[in-house]
């Protein structure tokens, strides 16, 4: 089956379409200056991020509590965003100029943050900019879905693309190290107003570098109109038939004609009908009251693409939810794993280490393992499966899985271990008046390392997933549902622990994970975890198998 694309000759999704292989010129400048940019629009937020519980406190005088909410709203809302702009991108403006739209929101939303530290109403002021910069950070799912745009169909180029995915996600990787780091110390060491002040000077610098490669940038996927309006469409239209028998040979369903390929949605090739959800299957049926009607009311009869559109969301919504468990496993990282650690010895030498500061190992774990998965695994996974990725996006989900379940063992075990030295030689009290179990908290960077790598998999294998099985018209929306599923995955991890206090801080017991978590249970809790993982893996084979992958009709 040779695959086509529709293609926007016109400036940045013009009106004029063509049929073209997607195997013209393009230049590798292109995907350079994106990968790139895309490490200095990560490193400032990244910068923000890490150390805003801080400013709350020291600048703003919240309390603790307070300060930990403000900033779990935050990034509550700046991960549901994303979906805001993959819509204007897939609907009305077109990858291109959202990108550049919103990297311009967010050096606003930057250069408001670094005015606030001057500013006399720096509260408002601060939580103006703030949000700004949770709206305007929102493109990851716009942006790798435009790289991925850069690439053709044959078997070169599709490699090529995995390729991105994989790098994409290190060069995130690399934003999050400098930005969670070195931002930081600036912040701490020399004060909020010039390291505010570099971030916005750093997202200046991420706009110049995505403009200065118009020119390279040789794919624009048109927008094709609200994907939200064409799924109600189909629902309304098969309401409406639902005494409508629907007929056993496809080829009678409604379709428009032509034999370029190229669907009534604009940008997007036609997709062949599928027997999965053949109610839906009614809103192709062409009646009488249909024929004669010129133009046909797409609330009345949809083509096989639009429902086929339909189809292809629901069949990525259980991938999706399986990504949700994974998601609230995932962010362990930054909550049950800090607990732990704050328990254990961090002296390195003279040096104290943070448990946060742990973190960085998941990162730098990313950072190996994905040129690891892109110069060692794929290929032989190329010559032992014989296909042209290495791995299905699907088996490569399911890896991920597989890893994330054992760091969650890992942990339970170290658990187990600490509270043995624990009841054998009790703590002893740092220089800083914390009580220490003696046993280093270098024992947790084995976790830290193989969560690296199961976000190497699973999250990278999610952005290819989705970008790859979306329809045409509806690639950044579907890519999004990656950054819903982790906001999604932090809510659930709350209400999970919220739950297991209650169930077990009963009869004076102090429960699983008390305000001393030496007096507690934390072992259990990572059990159940990984029992969460197990049977999460387990599901998500069943999807796996069930999963038809999509087929373009030309």
């Amino acid at each position: 089956m040779e695959a086509v694309e529709v293609e926007s000759k016109g400036s940045h999704g013009g009106d004029v379409d063509r049929r073209t292989s997607r195997n013209d010129r393009r230049s590798p400048w292109g995907c350079t200056l994106i990968l790139v940019s895309t490490v200095f629009h990560g490193m400032p937020y990244f910068g923000l991020a890490t150390n805003l519980v801080n400013y709350f406190k020291v600048e703003l005088h919240a309390g603790s509590k307070s300060a930990a909410t403000s900033v779990t709203n935050w990034m509550g809302t700046a991960s549901m965003l994303p979906l805001a702009a993959a819509f204007l991108a897939d609907s009305f403006l077109g990858k291109y100029w959202t990108i550049t739209l919103f990297l311009g929101i967010c050096v606003a939303g930057y250069g408001v943050v670094a005015a606030s530290t001057l500013a006399a109403l720096q509260s408002a002021a601060f939580y103006a900019g703030l949000y700004l910069v949770a709206l305007g950070a929102g493109l990851q799912p716009v942006i790798v879905s435009f790289g991925a745009d850069q690439f053709g169909d044959d078997e070169s180029e599709r490699a090529q693309q995995s390729s991105f995915f994989n790098w994409f996600y290190f060069f995130i990787s690399i934003g999050s190290l400098v930005g969670g780091t070195l931002l930081v110390w600036v912040q701490t060491a020399h004060g909020w107003r010039l390291g505010y002040g570099i971030l916005a000077l750093l997202e200046v610098l991420a706009v110049a570098l995505f403009v200065a490669g118009t020119g390279a940038y040789r794919r624009h996927q048109p927008p094709g109109g609200s994907p939200l309006t064409r799924i109600v469409q189909v629902v309304v239209a098969a309401v409406r038939k639902r005494d409508v028998e629907a007929p056993d040979d496809a080829a009678l369903l409604y379709e428009c004609e032509g034999d370029d390929g190229v669907s009534a949605i604009q940008g997007s090739r036609r997709l062949a009908h599928t027997d999965q959800f053949r109610f839906l299957d009614k809103a192709a049926v062409e009646t009488a009251g249909d024929k004669g009607v010129w133009p046909a009311s797409q609330w009345r009869l949809c083509t096989v693409t639009q429902v086929e559109e339909l189809k292809c969301v629901l069949r990525l919504l259980p991938v999706f939810a399986c990504g949700i468990i994974f998601a609230a496993a995932d962010t362990q990282m930054t909550t049950t794993f800090i607990l732990q650690g704050d328990t254990l010895d961090p002296h390195l030498g003279s040096f104290r280490v943070p448990a946060a500061m742990l973190t960085i190992f998941d990162t730098l774990s990313v950072m190996i393992w994905v040129p690891l998965y892109d110069r060692a695994i794929v290929p032989l996974a190329r010559r032992l499966t014989g296909h042209s990725r290495g791995f299905t996006p699907l088996a490569r989900i399911g890896v991920g899985f597989i890893f994330l379940t054992i760091a969650m063992l890992l942990a339970g075990a170290l658990e187990v271990a600490r509270r043995h030295v624990l009841t054998l030689h009790g703590t002893y009290v740092g220089t800083d008046g914390a009580e220490y179990v003696p046993m280093s908290i270098f024992w947790q960077v084995p976790q830290f390392v193989v969560v690296g790598a199961a976000e190497v998999f699973t999250i990278v294998g999610q952005m290819e997933f989705y970008y790859g099985q979306a329809p045409d018209a509806m690639r950044s929306v579907c890519t999004g549902l990656s950054s819903v599923a982790f906001a999604l995955g932090n809510y659930v991890s709350s209400a999970l622990v919220v739950v297991v206090v209650r169930a077990t801080a009963r009869g004076g017991s102090p429960g699983w994970i008390p305000d001393d978590v030496n007096d507690g249970h934390l072992d259990y809790f990572f059990w159940l975890l990984a029992m969460l993982c197990f049977g999460n893996l387990s599901a998500y084979l069943f999807v796996a198998r069930w999963y038809n992958y999509k087929k373009t009709a030309d």
